[in-house]
């Protein structure tokens, strides 16, 4: 079994196909938890297709905030805390083979999980105490130390950085790494991930702290989708910044897609492939 935090604010038509990809393309059993962050844009049907899921026995948790319950810090940051904690009361929390924060723009692929069992295996069997996080190649994977194979199909680079649009970790890591202090993150839309290495370059002692590996785990649709994190940061201290992330077309383009469609489109496309 594996935990899957996911991050959501408007940009409902790529959240559908986020949640569809993991329906169809998990092998190993999962419970999702998803943290619908001051959602602005079709409100009423983001609480109609959770509620739709929620009876569908897809998710294990929905969550609404608002900027208030988020204490006016970076939402993404906020929840990941509020899924960190409530992780920790969980009785069974080391029994899960990895968690996993999944930003709703990343479309997995198919055995994207099996390719993070084997890579965790890998890691434990070599003793890699060190790596705190799991990504993808490149994957804003920086200072490259190491070159590893894990098998025939699967390399792998460690170093420093990434970005947590798809993360994997060890059922302890907030134990072990911990949570954010949201007072460095109130009036922020990003730096989560900032933060985050921060405190992983002190949990390992300056060592490598994430593991890169080479296959495709999740395609980045965030140039189709629009990017709320880069819209809000661009606009910062504009009044009406909040109508600027509702990215009307590109909500009606995705969802006038079938999930088929919508993966055929995005898997021929080599700049979305090669991005990320």
């Amino acid at each position: 079994m594996i935990k899957i935090f996911i991050s959501v604010r408007n940009r409902l038509s790529i959240t559908k196909k986020c949640i569809e990809s993991l329906k169809r393309h998990s092998n190993l059993p999962h419970q999702i938890y998803v943290y619908d962050n001051s959602t602005n844009y079709l409100v009423a049907k983001h609480f109609a297709y959770f509620c739709e899921q929620y009876i569908a026995g897809n998710i294990s948790q929905i969550t609404f905030t608002t900027k208030q319950s988020t204490f006016n810090a970076f939402s993404k940051a906020s929840t990941f805390n509020f899924f960190g904690k409530q992780h920790q009361q969980d009785p069974k929390k080391d029994k899960y083979k990895f968690i996993v924060c999944l930003d709703n723009d990343i479309i997995v692929t198919p055995k994207w999980d099996k390719y993070l069992e084997k890579s965790w295996e890998f890691i434990e069997e070599k003793k890699m105490k060190n790596i705190k996080v799991i990504g993808q190649l490149p994957g804003g994977i920086k200072q490259v130390k190491e070159k590893l194979s894990i098998n025939d199909e699967i390399k792998a680079k460690t170093g420093y950085l990434g970005g947590s649009g798809l993360w994997s970790m060890r059922p302890n890591f907030f134990e072990d790494v911990g949570t954010l202090d949201l007072n460095y993150l109130v009036g922020h839309d990003k730096k989560h991930d900032q933060h985050y290495w921060k405190l992983m370059q002190i949990a390992t002692k300056e060592k490598p702290y994430i593991m890169g590996i080479s296959v495709k785990l999740g395609i980045h649709c965030g140039k189709m989708a629009g990017s709320v994190c880069n819209r809000l940061t661009q606009n910062k201290g504009a009044k009406d910044k909040d109508k600027l992330i509702c990215f009307e077309h590109a909500e009606e383009n995705i969802d006038s897609m079938t999930f088929d469609q919508f993966y055929e489109k995005i898997h021929e496309d080599e700049q979305l492939i090669k991005d990320w």
